[in-house]
């Protein structure tokens, strides 16, 4: 039979404290963003299809205790043989709370939910500014962060695998 005194005791734990996993965003913001036109005003009037190159980063960063900066850093250039039209630098950030969570959890939500829940924001940042220098607003595509986490899981698990077995000695 079970001691009911327990049972309450292991009820009341808490006491108050929020011992409840938790993470979310506490507000975001423009870190860095730089706009260059540097043909202006000969490149608005560029006839030839451009190369469109978007490259991106994702960094994370404690600040103080529970709290984390996340980096979404984008980089989008705009080339054609005439030259380049534009390239947008944007870094954009957001301050992370996160509470009771474990080092799996939160590392997937600093390099996976939060880059996803920032990058709508930083869409449109570009989008502007890229109308803003005289262009037709660039709409990038949809990134999958969740799926972009997991294969870069799966590679450094196959790298550490790789080094754990060891590497050939010579060439046959």
């Amino acid at each position: 039979m079970a001691d009911e005194g327990n049972v309450i005791s292991d009820l009341n734990l808490g006491n108050g404290a929020d011992t409840e996993p938790a993470a979310g965003i506490v507000t975001q913001y423009v870190k860095d963003l730089s706009v260059e036109n540097p043909n202006a005003p000969q490149s608005l009037s560029w006839q030839e299809q451009p190369q469109i190159d978007v490259q991106f980063n994702i960094g994370a960063r404690a600040i103080e205790g529970e709290m984390h900066e996340v980096e979404l850093k984008i980089t989008c250039s705009s080339k054609s043989e005439s030259g380049t039209a534009f390239v947008v630098d944007l870094s954009y950030c957001a301050l992370v709370g996160m509470r009771n969570l474990d080092e799996g959890q939160s590392h997937a939500f600093l390099f996976a939910e939060a880059p996803r829940i920032l990058f709508p924001f930083a869409r449109r940042v570009i989008a502007d500014a890229v109308r803003d220098a005289g262009f037709s607003p660039l709409m990038l595509e949809p990134i999958d962060f969740n799926g972009l986490y997991v294969q870069q899981l799966q590679a450094q698990a196959q790298q550490q695998a790789d080094a754990e077995q060891g590497e050939p000695v010579g060439h046959a």
